[in-house]
């Protein structure tokens, strides 16, 4: 074999310009003085790869060196000692609720390792046409965590004028489309869509499709509280949001089967997504980790007793129709001590309960002394064995579907729970699996191309930990109690909190979502 000997020379000349760069690499790392030196810890990445020991730095809000030769030294202000420790991404709530001009410490948020969640769920965002005027006002209440905002189609459809028309006017679609181009262009990350809630049920497949069309021309994703989540219906109405995976990214919000049951009926559905992969269509999931779901009480009425009708007159005129429409659905959802009053006089006790303190029967008792706005609940119909099915699907992420205020323990316990009950305890999950699906894939299916990941540029969320030290504290008696476990938190590279201590300087920022041309 005939050898080169420029090729030779040229080899050589290479090999020792990558070993001066690698070594002028080093001597710029070792002189700059670093905002914070992790030394010695667990890192599970995000990626679903194994853990590795690693020193980790930090230069701003980011991440500047990851060395797994932990004998380096280096210059830092500070210096935390992580061996026996874990070091992982901030958790990112794929659903969440709250106001961030109301409660921008987001504590239930943060106290679960959680540094950002997405708003303007289930078709409902800011009353606002102006949404970076909203995102200005956020920012400069400098909330808790990092705040990720889709423009909500209910939202849309009243501010269009639209509102409660199952076929909209010309005028009326291309002020809609107008509105949700503007927030898209002011950097919402997608549409989302509550098609169970007024006025989003009286759309229709067209309409949504045409609203998709424009989420895809902008890299959006549209995220689906679907239209019924019941065992009977739940396939057509994931078939409807497929159809809309033609134009973009479409996401299945808190995905359930309400009556299903069973490893196998969860196989059915998750095979129905999987066909659709294959046809090209992105489509992904997330869940919560509770049996119990949690919504206005509203849910339980008859499209004809909620607006946009009057339900006085409603009572006036089918009276006895109602009763017996609402008997009937309370035994279908296990009856009423399966329904949890979350809101209102009567919050805390289930519609038994109530019921029985008024001396009336319970379908009696809802329509007459809670009516369809008078409180939310949380309603015990989901089967654990299904769910936890849906749970260990490659495609399905984690999501609180919480809020500050909101009393469900899924608020407050969701992602400590993952780790307790279904890691630590159950052992359904590998930890690397439960920190991907709360970090690098929620990351990914949003589109946040910086966070969810340890890697060297990413965005410095991250969490300091020992998984078997993680408790979730919320229960359905006692909500409001904050998840513990969680040794260190850092939100944008600045720690805000540690060893269990008061929860201080907010770091989060309003997350935009970057444009395609």
């Amino acid at each position: 074999m005939e050898i080169s000997w420029r090729s030779v020379s040229y080899t050589l000349t290479l090999g020792l310009m990558l070993i001066a760069g690698s070594a002028c690499q080093r001597v710029a790392q070792h002189s700059i003085t670093y905002n914070l030196l992790i030394r010695g810890a667990s890192v599970v990445d995000g990626t679903g790869k194994s853990s590795f020991v690693a020193n980790v730095l930090l230069l701003g809000d980011s991440i500047a060196v990851i060395n797994r030769d932990t004998s380096a030294t280096y210059s830092a202000k500070r210096t935390i000692d992580a061996k026996g420790l874990y070091l992982t991404p901030g958790f990112i709530d794929t659903h969440a609720h709250g106001d961030p001009l109301e409660t921008p410490e987001f504590r239930n948020f943060l106290s679960m390792g959680v540094t950002t969640i997405s708003l303007g769920q289930d078709g409902f965002s800011p009353e606002r046409e102006d949404l970076k005027g909203w995102m200005a006002e956020v920012s400069e209440k400098r909330p808790a965590v990092n705040i990720a905002i889709f423009v909500g189609h209910n939202t849309l459809r009243m501010q269009s004028g639209i509102r409660y028309d199952s076929i909209p006017s010309e005028q009326g679609m291309a002020t809609m489309e107008k509105l949700l181009t503007n927030a898209l262009e002011a950097g919402c990350f997608g549409m989302t869509t509550g098609l169970e809630y007024n006025p989003g049920y009286y759309s229709d497949s067209a309409e949504l499709n045409r609203l998709a069309k424009i989420v895809g021309s902008k890299g959006g994703l549209i995220m689906s509280h679907m239209r019924n989540e019941d065992d009977n219906k739940v396939e057509q109405s994931i078939r409807e949001l497929l159809a809309q995976g033609k134009y973009c990214p479409v996401h299945i919000s808190h995905l359930k089967v309400v009556y299903g049951k069973g490893e196998n009926r969860a196989k059915e559905i998750l095979a129905l997504l999987d066909s659709a992969r294959t046809q090209g269509i992105e489509v992904t999931a997330d869940i919560y980790p509770y049996t119990a779901s949690y919504t206005g009480i509203a849910i339980l009425f008859p499209d004809w007793a909620k607006k946009p009708y009057d339900y006085q007159e409603v009572l006036k005129s089918r009276r006895a129709e109602l009763a017996t429409f609402l008997k009937n659905k309370i035994i279908q959802r296990n009856g009423p001590e399966a329904t949890l009053i979350g809101s209102g006089p009567h919050k805390g006790k289930t519609l038994g309960q109530v019921a029985k303190d008024l001396n009336k029967p319970f379908e009696l008792a809802l329509m007459e002394d809670i009516g369809p706005y008078g409180a939310d609940g949380a309603y015990f119909i989901m089967d654990e064995a299904l769910q936890e099915t849906f749970l260990k699907n490659d495609h399905v992420m984690v999501c609180t579907d919480g809020s500050p205020t909101m009393r469900h323990p899924r608020s407050y316990g969701t992602f400590a729970r993952i780790i307790e009950t279904y890691v630590m305890g159950k052992s359904l999950i590998s930890f690397e699996e439960a920190i991907h699906k709360m970090t690098g894939l929620p990351a990914r299916t949003i589109g946040l191309p910086d966070r969810g990941l340890i890697q060297v540029g990413h965005k410095a969320d991250l969490l300091l930990f020992r998984p078997e030290k993680v408790k979730e504290k919320a229960t359905y008696e006692n909500p409001h109690q904050e998840a513990t476990g969680f040794d260190y938190i850092l939100v944008n590279g600045k720690v805000v909190a540690e060893q269990q201590q008061e929860i201080f300087n907010r770091a989060g920022r309003v997350l935009k979502k970057k444009q395609i041309n």
